[in-house]
């Protein structure tokens, strides 16, 4: 029987703990309540780059000792940056816990920022932003973002970019790190066969209270820039697009119903996007589309790739697609399996102590709050044809559906106008 804890200590860690008994590893992380969003203009990439360089080294571990570790544990040891909060995590087993933990918050407290350190992960994080310029269909999501929520945080690359990165210094680095890492803007989860017990004393131990609050950063709802943006680029021999449309904050009612349109629409193999322009037609391998919800504002894409001769025809069937769930709703049929597609998908992932862990702190970072799998799914189970018929209103916007191109093509051959059309 899983069991969930909260506690938060005078420091301001908020530490939850899921207690899986019948399980042999364990899943635990630091979850930091800042991202690329909550950067500066002066600190842009920042938070990505303090991802990197807390690996490097501690004040009483090399970059080899840390390694050695993570070769010893046998478990994942790693970290991520996104536009609201950053992860450090691993994923080991029971009896290395205690190990994992010492590390996880060795490098998150203790991390020694040289000046060699810095030119070696500045060289690393430049050739990942290349990497992604090498990528498409990474890439066509990246310029769509910045176009449609241009200066605006939520707009801003997560790496950076090559100008960002090469001016963040040492200076730069120092303050942003000690802007952020508090015990109060850090979320601790743990789940797996793991009690609070084994956990606590450490944590009340290494994290004093902490008297300097972080800086906090908010920012209002995004404004949808409609726009239509190719990137030329000759030696792709297909094109890539993304075509998206003004979406839902994550913490909103729609939240659900929003998440069953996407799936109606292009979530899945039994979507009409993916049944109709590839299974029927045959145009493209991939097809899909998501939705991203963010502390303030969402939106919703899909994203393609094809042939250039046949770009007009997908976008056409595609834009047909949502005129006509805007217009005529989904059927019970399509939103019955929707439901079970949701459904099956939360409930599978709750069989990874890395998932539920995530899911804790997500839904500690965005609500304050647990929601249990049986609330979720009478959630689900709530959403009417009337609430995606709502929901689909509001996507299936003229005034802010965009298009990013990316591809062998001399011109986009589609303005904003006629995407307005489309779908009016």
């Amino acid at each position: 029987m899983e069991t969930v804890s909260r506690y938060v200590l005078p420091s301001g860690l908020t530490i939850i703990i899921e207690t899986l008994p019948y399980v042999r590893s364990v899943a635990l992380g630091y979850y930091l309540r800042s991202g690329s969003a909550v950067e500066s203009e002066e600190h842009s990439g920042a938070s990505h780059f303090l991802e990197h360089l807390v690996f490097k080294g501690t004040a009483t571990r090399s970059t080899s000792d840390i390694a050695k570790v993570i070769d010893i544990l046998g478990g994942d040891v790693d970290a991520f940056t996104g536009k609201e909060y950053t992860s450090f995590y691993c994923h080991v087993l029971d009896e290395q816990m205690m190990t994992a933990l010492g590390l996880l918050t060795d490098i998150v407290i203790s991390p020694r920022f040289t000046d060699d350190d810095l030119e070696v992960e500045r060289g690393v994080i430049l050739e990942e932003i290349k990497m992604v310029e090498d990528t498409p269909d990474d890439l066509v999501h990246e310029i769509f973002v910045t176009a449609f929520w241009p200066d605006h945080p939520l707009g801003r690359p997560i790496l950076g970019t090559e100008e960002t990165v090469n001016r963040l210094g040492r200076k730069q680095i120092l303050a942003h790190y000690d802007e952020t890492f508090h015990p109060s803007n850090m979320i601790f989860c743990a789940s797996g066969n793991v009690r609070p017990e084994d956990i606590l004393p450490f944590l009340e131990k290494t994290f004093a209270n902490d008297t300097k609050p972080p800086i906090a950063r908010t920012w209002s709802t995004p404004t949808p820039a409609q726009h239509v943006i190719l990137r030329e680029k000759r030696e792709l021999e297909q094109v890539h697009l993304c075509l998206g449309s003004r979406g839902f904050p994550q913490q909103g009612d729609e939240r659900y119903a929003a998440a069953l349109f996407n799936t109606i629409l292009g979530g899945g193999m039994s979507s009409r996007l993916f049944q109709r322009i590839r299974e029927k037609m045959g145009l493209v391998y991939t097809v899909m589309s998501y939705h991203n919800g963010y502390v303030n504002g969402g939106y919703e894409a899909i994203y393609a790739a094809c042939a250039p001769k046949n770009l007009k025809r997908v976008l056409d069937m595609t834009l047909a697609e949502m005129r006509t769930i805007k217009s005529g709703g989904a059927t019970a049929d399509e939103l019955s399996s929707a439901k079970l597609h949701l459904k099956g998908s939360i409930l599978l992932s709750l069989e990874s102590t890395v998932s539920r862990m995530s899911g804790l702190a997500r839904q500690e970072y965005y609500f304050g709050r647990q929601f249990s799998p049986d609330e979720i799914t009478a959630a689900i189970d709530a959403v009417t044809l009337e609430d995606i018929a709502n929901v689909a209103a509001t996507i299936v916007d003229p005034e802010s559906l965009s298009l990013t191109l990316i591809g062998n093509l001399k011109t986009p051959g589609i303005s904003t106008d006629m995407l307005r059309k489309a779908v009016a």
